[in-house]
C-alpha cells in the first residue's frame, strides 16, 4: 500500500488514518487515502459521470477512499492505484446490497508520459506541487467543483465551475455558489460539503498473535454455550426442529463475529486490511461469496481478494445520523489476478458488501 512496501502473498497489512499535509495526498505522491477529491493516477481515460452513479438511485457516488497498491516486478503496474466511490443516500444501503459501490483500477509502467522515473521525496513537497481542493482540470480533463469527478457542464452564468451533472451543480448553487458567482468581491469556497472529510492512509504489518490451543478450545465452547441459549417465548411458538436450525445458525454466526472481535481487538482503529491473494475477515458466516459469486475480469483471469475496508471507517466520515446513515460490516474489494492491461485506464473491479446483523451492529458499534 505504499510507494516501497513489497508484500507477500497473504501477509495482512493494517491502514489506519493520518492527518497529512495536503501536498501528500496529490497525485504525485502516489496517496493512499480517504476522503477529499480522488488523486487520479492515470491522467487520461478518466471514467465517465454515467459510470460513477449508483447503480440504485442513479446519483453521482462521492469518493470514498484510494489505496495505493503497485505490484512488485510486474512493470505494468509498477504504479497501481485502486478507487472507492460509494453512494452517499442511505436508502441504498440495503441488507447485503453492493449496487451502492463501486471499484476503479488505473495502474502505469514506471517509464510513462505523467510522472517522473524517480520517486517523489517524502520529506517536502515538489516546487510545482499546488494543494488546492479546487482544481477544476486534470490534463485538459474538466473536473466537477463538487466531487472531483470528470464533468463537463459548466456553469451558465460565469463558466469558470464545472459539474459532472445538474445535481452537484444544484448543490454547488445552494451551498455557496450563488452569492460567489460572477462577484469578484465574494470569499470562495474552495471545498466542497459533499466530501468526506480527507485523511492519509498510513500501513503496518498485522502482528501474529501467538494461540493456545487449549484456550481457544475453551473460549469456542463458552462461545457456543451463550450463543444456544433459547429464548423461552420461541420455545413456546416454534417447533423444536426450528429452534436446533437457530441455535446452528445463531452458533456458527456468532463464532465467525467473535473471531472477527478478537483478530481486531490488538489494534481496534484499523480502517483498512490488504492481503492480495489473501482471506477477508468476514463479519458474519452469512452472505460470504462463493467463487462463482465473483466473476472473472473481462481479460479471462480469475479475480482474487485484495483488500477489505473495516466498519470502523464509517465513525471517521460524518455520516451517522439516526436511522438515515450509510453503513456497512465489510467491504471486500476482488481485482484482476493478472492485474492486466485493460481498454479503460480505469478499470472496473468487483466489490462484495457484509452486513452485521442488528445484534452484531450494536456490538462492534460500542467497540
Amino acid at each position: 500500500m505504499s510507494g516501497d512496501s513489497k508484500l507477500s502473498s497473504a501477509e495482512v497489512v493494517l491502514g489506519f488514518l493520518e492527518e497529512a499535509e495536503p501536498w501528500r495526498l496529490l497525485s504525485p505522491q502516489f496517496p493512499s487515502k480517504v476522503g477529499g477529491k480522488p488523486a487520479w493516477l492515470s491522467q487520461t481515460g478518466l471514467p465517465s459521470p454515467a459510470g460513477l452513479e449508483c447503480e440504485k438511485c442513479r446519483l453521482p457516488m462521492a469518493f470514498l477512499l484510494q489505496v495505493y497498491a503497485p505490484i512488485s516486478g510486474q512493470d505494468r503496474s509498477f504504479h497501481r492505484t485502486l478507487f472507492l466511490f460509494c453512494c452517499k443516500t442511505h436508502e441504498c444501503y440495503t441488507c447485503n446490497d453492493s449496487r451502492c459501490l463501486k471499484v476503479l483500477r488505473s495502474q502505469l509502467p514506471r517509464r510513462n508520459e505523467f510522472y517522473p522515473y524517480d520517486p517523489p521525496p517524502d520529506d517536502e513537497p515538489p516546487s510545482d506541487c499546488e494543494p488546492d481542493q479546487s482544481v477544476l482540470s486534470v490534463s485538459g480533463v474538466k473536473l466537477c467543483w463538487v466531487c472531483g469527478c470528470p464533468g463537463n457542464k459548466a456553469c451558465s452564468r460565469c463558466h469558470t465551475v464545472t459539474y459532472c451533472g445538474k445535481h452537484h451543480q444544484t448543490l454547488h448553487w445552494k451551498h455557496s455558489h450563488k452569492r460567489e458567482c460572477c462577484n469578484q468581491e465574494a470569499s470562495i469556497v474552495t471545498t466542497s460539503t459533499f466530501l468526506f472529510p480527507e485523511s492519509e492512509l498510513v500501513t503496518e504489518p498485522e502482528e501474529e498473535v501467538d494461540k493456545k490451543e487449549g484456550d481457544t478450545k475453551e473460549a469456542e465452547e463458552e462461545e457456543e454455550e451463550e450463543a444456544s441459549v433459547d429464548c423461552p417465548s420461541l420455545a413456546e411458538t416454534l417447533a423444536e426442529t426450528d429452534l436446533e436450525e437457530m441455535a446452528m445458525h445463531e452458533t456458527e454466526d456468532n463464532k465467525v463475529f467473535q473471531r472477527f472481535k478478537k483478530r481486531i481487538a490488538p489494534e481496534p482503529h484499523q480502517v483498512v486490511r490488504y492481503s492480495r491473494e489473501g482471506c477477508p475477515l468476514w463479519v458474519s458466516s452469512q452472505h460470504i461469496p462463493s467463487d462463482q459469486d465473483i466473476p472473472a475480469c473481462t481479460c479471462g483471469a480469475k479475480r482474487t481478494f485484495e483488500f477489505q475496508v473495516m466498519p470502523q471507517l464509517l465513525n471517521s466520515l460524518c455520516v451517522d445520523s439516526t436511522g438515515a446513515s450509510i453503513d456497512w460490516g465489510t467491504l471486500a474489494v476482488y481485482t484482476c489476478s493478472a492485474s492486466c492491461n485493460h481498454d479503460d485506464q480505469y478499470c472496473p473491479e468487483f466489490i462484495w458488501k457484509q452486513d452485521f446483523s442488528s445484534d452484531q451492529h450494536t456490538q462492534i458499534k460500542s467497540t
